[in-house]
């Protein structure tokens, strides 16, 4: 019986991060932000493992996505910078999100979880972009530098609002998928994670 739901458990989480990898080819800018900063739900799919079958799952699951984006979509250095950037904010966002739903299991946990990590994952790439993410781009993708004041701006006025809006866009639709799917949900959470 365990051995046999840990197979089911290696099947959700790679149909999942197929279905997570499929949205992560439907990105899309929101003006006025910087073009390259693109909105896709490849996220929820990760957090659907995460909430059902526990934090690791979810980790799994934006680690499998963006290895498979990668494989499949290259990068100009090779370097997956761009990739190592959403999987971080993959992880500040589902992160919060798993354990606050997974204290309070109920639909305003969620939203509370929901809230904190577009929190989390707004203001944890801000400064994450800041020390880490926009000097490899600059250093393995022959980048502009950004400095000074037009550096603080992007961040300020690009970055952190655009995960800002990308979260709440996560967060409503989320709230209105579990609303349908809070019984899968249940039934899965009491399949995984109370064995």
């Amino acid at each position: 019986m365990k051995k046999n739901l840990k197979l089911q458990s290696f099947i959700t989480i790679g149909m999942l991060s197929s279905i997570s990898f499929l949205l992560m080819l439907f990105n899309f800018p929101i003006p006025p932000f910087p073009a390259f900063l693109e909105v896709d739900f490849s996220d929820m799919p990760a957090l659907i493992a995460a909430i059902t079958m526990g934090p690791v799952a979810g980790i799994l699951v934006e680690l499998f996505k963006n290895v498979l984006d990668w494989v499949f979509s290259g990068t100009p250095t090779g370097v997956p910078v761009g990739h190592i950037a959403n999987f971080a904010t993959g992880i500040l966002f589902i992160l919060p999100v798993t354990f606050i739903f997974n204290r309070f299991k109920t639909m305003s946990g969620l939203v509370s979880g929901l809230v904190v990590g577009t929190v989390t994952m707004a203001v944890g790439m801000s400064f994450l972009n800041y020390a880490v993410f926009l000097p490899m781009y600059t250093y393995f993708l022959g980048m502009e530098p950004v400095v000074g004041n037009s550096l603080y701006t992007m961040i300020v006025a690009g970055i952190l609002p655009f995960n800002l809006v990308k979260g709440v866009l996560i967060t409503l639709i989320m709230a209105l998928l579990y609303t349908t799917m809070r019984k899968w949900v249940d039934q899965q959470r009491a399949m995984y994670l109370t064995k």
